[in-house]
């Protein structure tokens, strides 16, 4: 049975999603429809590439993902459809889909007349993606492009004593995440966030008492600092963009 994952913007309250699993299962009614987030703050591209960074190598070969964060719908840029490591991919041509790998394959999906100008995701993606999902073709969908959008995260600046990054993204659990990967800091390094020390770089959330911030190195491979059973966004008043500094000296 195919598999198509979805990852919008749309949140839950309205008739959004409803209406693409609607024309998802109409068209490819075999499919497993898999949520994997509908929260993406409004016109978010770059938390969209973030998720779906996260997500899609997770997923069986063959699995397709329908992406869609779209503020420049009904505007000139372009619908994608996409193949890398065994999977499909569809949705705008916004820099959403800079995490796949450069060997990736794009086409440019034709967008009928009759297609809403405000929900593509409805007329235009849904559609592609459920016809991958029954077995198309990536070359039967649209004409081969090679100039899409890319727009990679920005990556850590690094000395030999500190190396300092961003938070790339904030979970609901207000849980900033770094874009500073494990190899590049030690355990019990001193971390800080915007100026603001945080401690050690621990292992986990229970190495602190209730209440206190943490950095750690998250499941995705990063430097995340949080507050256990509380908020590092709300405790620190900072989210994505901010400095987190970790020092690569020798332990004193």
């Amino acid at each position: 049975m195919p598999i198509i994952t979805l990852l919008t913007d749309f949140g839950t309250a309205d008739n959004y999603v409803a209406e693409v699993k609607g024309v998802l299962l109409s068209r490819a009614p075999t499919a497993t429809l898999v949520d994997v987030s509908h929260e993406v703050p409004p016109g978010s591209v770059r938390a969209g590439q973030y998720l779906l960074s996260r997500v899609w190598p997770r997923f069986p070969a063959g699995t397709v993902h329908l992406v869609v964060v779209d503020p420049g719908v009904g505007t000139e840029r372009r619908a994608l459809a996409a193949q890398a490591g065994g999977h499909r991919f569809v949705g705008p041509d916004n820099g959403l889909f800079t995490p796949l790998p450069e060997d990736a394959r794009f086409v440019a999906l034709p967008i009928l007349r009759d297609a809403s100008p405000t929900f593509h995701a409805r007329d235009v993606f849904a559609p592609a993606a459920a016809r991958l999902a029954a077995g198309a073709r990536l070359d039967e969908l649209g004409t081969a492009v090679s100039d899409v959008v890319r727009a990679p995260l920005a990556a850590p600046r690094v000395s030999d004593t500190v190396v300092v990054g961003e938070v790339v993204y904030t979970d609901r659990f207000g849980t900033l995440i770094s874009n500073i990967p494990r190899e590049l800091v030690r355990s019990g390094a001193p971390i800080k966030v915007a100026d603001t020390g945080v401690g050690p770089l621990r292992r986990t959330f229970g190495d602190v008492a209730t209440g206190k911030l943490v950095a750690y190195v998250g499941s995705g491979g990063t430097v995340e600092i949080a507050v256990r059973e509380g908020s590092a966004a709300s405790v620190l008043g900072v989210g994505v963009g901010a400095l987190v500094a970790a020092d690569r000296g020798r332990t004193r």
